[in-house]
């Protein structure tokens, strides 16, 4: 097992967004180990990045974000749907990676990648495969217990791709900011 370390998530925030790609999450259910690469992330800047959910400020929902980096922040939207960050930087400075996509390597379900559905190719959709909710929330990613990243492939910068982040449209000239990375070609990828 090779965690990620909370050294390694007090790094600038757009660059753990890249890196964090092909790095593997990893998440145990009942005995059960599942496993995806990540291939898609957004970066979420703090209190100046108006699409920043920490951008008005502190609140029960976004506390975990305002915590120390290599923490869960997982969030409800839509009255039904959970998503899943990396809170990153330093205490009260409130960033964090959206995980966008997984590409599913281990599952239970799967024997191979190859036999799985997309299932994990949201963040929406990867919360709910992977069973990622509020009670994960504030969770502390490097114990490598029940939710860890751990090292994977090192993705080349001519792999990486990025683009706006996906429906922020309310976030002014933050909307156009090319905060979305993925990895070229991949197939789990949420949106081309």
């Amino acid at each position: 097992m090779n965690v990620l370390t909370k050294q390694f998530y007090t790094q600038p925030t757009t660059e753990i967004a890249k890196q964090l790609l092909g790095k593997f999450l990893c998440r145990k259910i009942n005995g059960k180990l599942y496993i995806g690469k990540i291939v898609e992330t957004e970066s979420y800047l703090g209190r100046k990045d108006l699409a920043c959910h920490s951008a008005k400020g502190m609140t029960k929902r976004n506390e975990a974000m305002f915590g120390p980096a290599g923490y869960a922040y997982v969030y409800f939207i839509y009255g039904m749907y959970h998503c899943f960050n990396v809170v990153t930087e330093k205490e009260n400075d409130p960033c964090a990676v959206l995980i966008r996509a997984l590409e599913p390597v281990g599952m239970p379900r799967c024997k191979n990648t190859k036999s799985c559905v997309p299932t994990t190719n949201g963040p929406a959709k990867l919360c709910r495969e992977f069973k990622i909710d509020k009670k994960l929330n504030s969770y502390d990613l490097t114990l490598g217990k029940k939710l860890w990243i751990e090292n994977g492939d090192t993705i080349e910068q001519n792999q990486i791709k990025r683009s706006k982040r996906i429906g922020i449209d309310y976030a002014g000239v933050w909307k156009n900011k090319l905060l979305r990375f993925y990895i070229k070609n991949n197939e789990f990828i949420s949106k081309r």
